[in-house]
């Protein structure tokens, strides 16, 4: 029952997912995720162009409300809208540009809208890029063409988690064409990189540290020092008040005998 439960959960988020991203295809729309609250199912959008998602007067978010709740049966569904800030480096928004391109200018045009995306991406600081449109282009017989540049993982698990990588389909009059997009962010972190230290820095890293061991040394001394000077003093106190007390004793003694 539980895992009937997980599946049933997984397959509503898919095929939301789906309808929004079909829904919202010139909005530069980058993810779109579910979160369980008590007030209701969160739907958490991510788009480059966040005014074309809400619309005018909010009516295209009434809209999507109604439709989500009324579809997949989703209980209080909240939209919320998030801007992605550097739409150049997110693989599905690069996918969705290159598509609109391949629409509006057709396939005649195909290899300077690659080109473009490709410069755009990696203007943005990213390590890596590969755009794939496979389809009736430029001819009547189905090619892939392959643009790619930068360093670019393909296997091991860096190739899944970190890589971005998005799918995207243009509709031409000669057909269907496919486009597919990877990216590797400079956020990422390669297991292979290797940094090479100047000899300077290596000095000066040295100096630092043995002053340090040097400060805490002096320090472990100043207390030691301080300790000893403590326990030398206490012996001196209880000295003085010892004879204090055996010379009033004496003359005690003293002055019994005399009288």
């Amino acid at each position: 029952m539980i895992e009937r439960k997980f599946v049933s959960q997984n397959m509503k988020e898919f095929l939301v997912k789906d309808y929004l991203f079909k829904e919202l295809s010139r909005v530069g729309l980058s993810n779109v995720t579910l979160q369980r609250t008590p007030l209701g199912e969160k739907v958490i959008i991510s788009a480059s162009r966040p005014g074309l998602v809400v619309g005018k007067g909010g009516s295209n978010i009434a809209r999507l409300t109604k439709e989500l709740q009324t579809r997949f049966e989703l209980e209080n569904p909240q939209i919320e809208i998030e801007e992605v800030t550097d739409p150049r480096g997110n693989a599905a928004i690069t996918a969705e540009m290159i598509a609109n391109s391949l629409e509006r200018f057709g396939s005649a045009r195909f290899k300077g809208v690659g080109h473009k995306a490709i410069s755009s991406v990696i203007d943005s600081g990213s390590l890596g890029v590969e755009i794939l449109i496979s389809g009736k282009i430029p001819s009547s017989r189905a090619k892939t063409w392959r643009f790619y540049q930068g360093y670019l993982k393909k296997c091991g698990d860096i190739a899944v988690s970190g890589v971005d990588e998005s799918k995207q389909v243009a509709k031409l009059k000669t057909g269907i064409v496919g486009i597919q997009v990877k990216i590797m962010p400079n956020t990422t972190i390669l297991p292979d990189k290797i940094t090479v230290k100047d000899l300077t820095q290596i000095q000066e890293e040295t100096i630092t540290e043995e002053v340090k061991e040097s400060k805490t040394e002096e320090t472990k001394e100043s207390k030691s020092t301080k300790e000893e000077t403590k326990e030398e003093k206490t012996p001196k106190k209880t000295t003085k008040k010892t004879t204090k007390k055996s010379t009033k004793k004496t003359t005690k003694k003293e002055e019994a005998d005399e009288q």
